[in-house]
């Protein structure tokens, strides 16, 4: 099978730190990860610099990315106006995401549902490049609790010409949560925290499922800043290790990719959430 993994750690990743990487540090975070053979990297979200402080220079990280063939550079956007930025950087994939909840879309985007829905359809009508929609806290909200599949199944509807990938933004969802959801939405992606140690599972199960686009985020970086205790995405050298002992091939340098790690931690100056750039691969 075709598998597609994205690694979101320049964006999902770094956002939830509570120290602000410079540019420089955050295009060379990117530049490692395309150099490890990741198919996909998400580098930037283009977000309010106030909101975000995390995100703030964009436009200076993009201009730091050494570009290479095979990887494709995504941004995340929440409305007309990042996408007017995004279009600008000359980035490869848009990612507009929206929430499958009203609260969860008035605390991260400031509109209603409706009104976020209607923002993606802008962007979508008006994008020139490839397409993704994450619908994100699809299989539960910190503000509103479980959320109803058919909803979710319903606003995957809505944007059935893009990729659309289901995010597990606070990690309360199980694998057969995930397989079910997967099948019936017909989503491309999926994407997973790891906040009670389901976030591999729940991979798998999407995987089975027939999705063919897996988010995940260097070292297991990650988090919300508007999802209280949504900590810990899942490990991109982790999920490489166990996505290529169960026989799919990603195409990934498991050892640039633990390197990465590594670097990443002396930049932190802590140890991250990923077990595999600590423990090592096997066998050696």
């Amino acid at each position: 099978m075709s598998l597609t993994l994205c690694d979101v750690g320049p964006r999902d990743g770094l956002q939830n730190e509570a120290e602000t990487l410079e540019p420089a540090a955050r295009a060379e975070l990117v530049n490692r990860l395309a150099a490890a053979g990741l198919p996909r990297v998400e580098a930037v979200s283009f977000v309010r610099a106030d909101r975000v402080p995390q995100m703030a220079g964009a436009e200076e990280v993009v201009a730091g990315i050494e570009r290479r063939d095979g990887t494709e550079y995504s941004g995340l956007v929440l409305n007309e106006q990042g996408y007017e930025r995004f279009r600008e950087s000359g980035l490869e994939r848009v990612n507009a995401t929206l929430a499958a909840t009203e609260e969860f879309n008035r605390r991260n985007g400031n509109a209603s549902l409706d009104e976020a829905v209607a923002r993606v359809e802008r962007i979508l009508a008006a994008a020139s490049e490839p397409a993704t929609v994450t619908l994100s806290v699809a299989f539960g909200c910190p503000f509103e609790g479980r959320v109803d599949p058919g909803r979710v199944a319903e606003l995957a509807e809505r944007f059935e010409g893009a990729e659309v990938v289901l995010a597990d933004t606070i990690g309360v969802a199980v694998p057969s949560e995930v397989r079910a959801l997967v099948q019936r939405t017909g989503a491309a992606g999926f994407h997973g925290h790891n906040t009670r140690n389901t976030g591999y599972a729940n991979a798998l199960a999407a995987v089975e499922a027939g999705a063919t686009v897996l988010d995940s985020s260097v070292g297991g970086l990650g988090g919300c800043p508007y999802a209280p205790r949504a900590s810990g995405n899942v490990a991109t050298e982790d999920l490489v290790y166990l996505l290529e002992r169960e026989g799919v091939e990603t195409g990934v340098d498991l050892d640039a990719l633990i390197a990465a790690a590594a670097w990443l931690e002396g930049v932190f100056g802590r140890k991250l959430e990923g077990q595999l750039y600590r423990a090592g691969t096997w066998p050696t």
